[in-house]
């Protein structure tokens, strides 16, 4: 784990095996409230860091196994309520205590996170934002947008980036469900030279701006 930010909120980052699945708990540093975002494995580790935070919910990015391993554990030693978008609520492991919406606010402390339901990995995926921090599930990675089954889906998440994602500042910090976190303008930069670009029928999967 590591403390990745320390101002107006607080955001630390856990690393989980075995799929490098990213877990953060983001808390108000003044009255030491929090969320977990995701909980993918190794609870105790997840609990461990959770230590010394009033964690308030757990939310939920989407419903892919690799996000929701510890999720029982967790939700029963914290005792606080899950919270997920309604498309994924029947595919977790536990039935949601709350439904998180587009356009909805979580509220811990002075923190304000916005639901942004960012469909295209998932049905109902979501993003998290707050001030210049984007928690971003598997809507968007360093260098390309996150894996998809089908086409239409491919379609689904460019619009979900294109209409909802791309819009915010470019300094905005993106920290991502695997991997680095990355910058807005980056992304934005890499995705306008693949737009400029034909596009390959069928296109979907794992891909990157810059060699699809």
């Amino acid at each position: 784990m590591s403390l990745i930010y320390d101002g107006e909120v607080r955001i630390r980052k856990l690393e989980l095996k075995p799929y490098g699945t990213n877990c953060y708990v983001v808390a108000c540093p003044g009255t030491g409230e929090g969320v977990l975002i995701d909980a993918p494995s190794e609870a105790p580790r997840i609990l461990a860091e959770a230590e010394g935070t009033e964690v308030k919910y757990i939310l939920i990015t989407h419903a892919h196994f690799d996000h929701l391993g510890a999720l029982q554990e967790v939700k029963q030693k914290l005792s606080a309520p899950v919270a997920s978008h309604p498309l994924e609520a029947g595919m977790l492991p536990l039935p949601p205590d709350l439904h998180l919406d587009d356009g909805d606010t979580v509220r811990f402390g002075t923190v304000a996170l916005k639901v942004m339901h960012t469909p295209g990995h998932s049905r109902g995926s979501i993003c998290l934002l707050t001030g210049e921090h984007l928690f971003s599930g598997d809507t968007i990675f360093p260098g390309g947008p996150g894996k998809t089954a089908t086409p239409a889906d491919f379609d689904r998440i460019i619009s979900s980036l294109t209409e909802k994602i791309f819009v915010l500042p470019d300094h905005t910090r993106i920290y991502p469900g695997h991997g680095l976190d990355t910058t807005l303008g980056k992304e934005k930069s890499e995705f306008a030279a693949f737009s400029s670009r034909p596009r390959r029928p069928g296109l979907c999967g794992d891909m990157l701006w810059l060699s699809s």
